[in-house]
């Protein structure tokens, strides 16, 4: 058996962050990294920069919001862009067969605030994305579901609860869709190992939150029960936070047994 690395980063423009992806998979040995926030559309993805470094991409996006890519050392089959039968102009998802591994990669919906359209947005997007989850698990025993969730599962996954309490990210709603993503049979990577206290994905902007590391759990990684049970780690690796010019994002992995 060998290790198989798989990641997720949302770059928050890819435009921008096109070297600090190269570099990562130039330095990281990772077999798969699925991007979110790509904010390019399908003419002005960099395929040729993917291709010189000898990786495969698979992508699909949209002039300055939203999109995603696979980007992965090995082949890609079998790619299939948006969620089946749910009519969407936003790009958000993008899944891929590699080695065997069925790899779903998600920006899902922030939502912005309960009382909004885009609130009722994510909702329905949330129930289509778990429709379709259900039929994919049905059809591949190795499954990954990775990307930005815009969900934080519990207070351990917030800088401070009672700030948030009840609001976009954190409602009952959105952690009632992350369990019921995971009552398919699917485990939270993360969670499947001892953790440090206060660990997160995602830091605003703003305010010094990664100096004060007020940040949200917010990027994770969905496993199907037969690579959940080989997978062997899952960090959050903040280097990449720390670069100038970074994402508000940083990547997470797992690696896995295969």
């Amino acid at each position: 058996m060998s290790d198989f690395t798989i990641a997720t980063w949302n770059v928050n423009s890819l435009k921008v962050r096109l070297p600090q992806v190269l570099d990562y998979m130039a330095n990281n040995p990772v077999d798969v990294l699925c991007l979110q926030e790509t904010k390019l559309d399908d003419e002005a993805f960099p395929r040729q920069a993917f291709s010189d470094a000898g990786l495969h991409v698979c992508f699909t996006g949209q002039k300055t919001y939203n999109g995603v890519a696979i980007i992965s050392r090995t082949e890609q089959t079998n790619v299939q862009k948006n969620i089946p039968h749910f009519e969407d102009a936003q790009q958000r998802l993008i899944s891929a067969t590699i080695q065997g591994i069925r790899i779903i990669c998600a920006y899902m919906v922030n939502g912005q605030d309960l009382d909004s359209d885009k609130f009722v947005y994510k909702m329905n997007w949330l129930t289509a994305l778990h429709e379709y989850l259900g039929s994919e698990l049905k059809q591949h025993n190795q499954l990954a579901l990775l990307g930005d969730f815009n969900i934080a599962p519990d207070d351990r996954d917030v800088h401070d609860p009672a700030k948030w309490l009840g609001g976009n990210l954190v409602s009952p709603q959105e952690r009632g869709f992350f369990q019921g993503f995971l009552d398919l049979g699917l485990s939270d990577a993360f969670r499947l190992f001892e953790q440090t206290e206060k660990s997160y994905s995602w830091w605003d902007y703003r305010q010094g939150g990664f100096r004060r590391n007020a940040g949200l759990r917010i990027d994770h990684i969905l496993l199907s029960k037969a690579l959940a049970e080989r997978c062997t780690s899952c960090v959050i690796d903040k280097i990449p936070r720390q670069h100038e010019q970074p994402s508000d994002h940083t990547p997470v992995l797992a690696t896995i047994h295969v």
